[in-house]
């Protein structure tokens, strides 16, 4: 059996790879280091090696002795910054601005997750609705798409001759993107094709031809089941926790939409 591959969507732009309420700062910690008598705080190495680990660098980039050197490298070149004014710059000054604020944002939406938890109940709901939609089949079909019923059904009739073949016939007459494969969609979900061909699709039986063409916004079908097979799901503890960042995303997306629709936006 096959095992479905469940991709759930993110949002991108509020990406939250970087946790700030994830680390926490210990203010008796001695510094890491200190650059020309400005101590570099300890919360400092745990920002770095946070920011590394999200981008999967080398174990030994992330060493105490090779965050301490990174850091020591940095204030160095901040000192030296600072001395000749660079953070006037209003290039500069209006980076470390942005960066500020969306710091600030980021802050803003980690709050607002932690304190709207997304309920088991929510979670075991979501996970059911969407294995219930994934259905228990999965089908692997090729079809013929063409731009008008008469040549459907002229293919229809071409298709009931003894040694017609229905990829030949596909990869002359179709024009979809799959022609190049004899029309072969490969295994395929019903819940990700459009309505009436997977309505159409799911009533055959394994290795008939459609006797009569489908239509669809994309043109008309000849559609061939070639094979089924039982779906493989994955378990609800293995999807919980794409389930719950998916819903979290969801709700900070709906909360920005909420405060956006409250502010006098010019």
């Amino acid at each position: 059996m096959n095992r479905v591959r469940f991709v759930l969507p993110l949002l991108a732009s509020l990406s939250m790879s970087l946790p700030l309420a994830a680390i926490a700062a210990d203010p008796a910690a001695p510094p890491i280091a200190t650059v020309n008598g400005v101590a570099i705080p300890a919360i400092y190495g745990d920002f770095v090696r946070q920011m590394r680990e999200s981008r999967n660098v080398p174990a030994d980039a992330l060493s105490s002795e090779a965050v301490r050197d990174s850091l020591i490298a940095s204030e160095l070149l901040v000192q030296e910054a600072l001395k000749m004014g660079l953070d006037k710059e209003p290039s500069v000054a209006s980076a470390l601005e942005f960066q500020k604020r969306e710091l600030i944002g980021k802050a803003a939406i980690e709050h607002f997750a932690r304190k709207n938890p997304i309920s088991e109940d929510v979670l075991k709901a979501e996970y059911d609705k969407t294995k219930a939609k994934v259905g228990d089949q999965e089908y692997r079909v090729s079809h013929i798409l063409v731009n008008t019923e008469k040549e459907a059904n002229t293919l229809i009739a071409e298709l009931k001759k003894p040694k017609a073949k229905f990829d030949a016939l596909a990869k002359k007459s179709s024009k979809d993107t799959s022609a190049g494969n004899g029309g072969d969609l490969g295994w395929i979900l019903p819940a990700n094709l459009v309505p009436e061909f997977a309505q159409a699709m799911t009533a055959m039986k394994k290795g008939q031809t459609s006797i009569k063409p489908v239509q669809t916004q994309f043109g008309w079908h000849v559609i061939r089941l070639v094979d089924t097979r039982a779906v493989d799901f994955p378990s609800y503890d293995k999807l919980k926790g794409r389930i719950a960042n998916q819903l979290q995303q969801q709700a900070i997306r709906r909360h920005v939409q909420e405060l956006r629709a409250t502010a006098k936006v010019e």
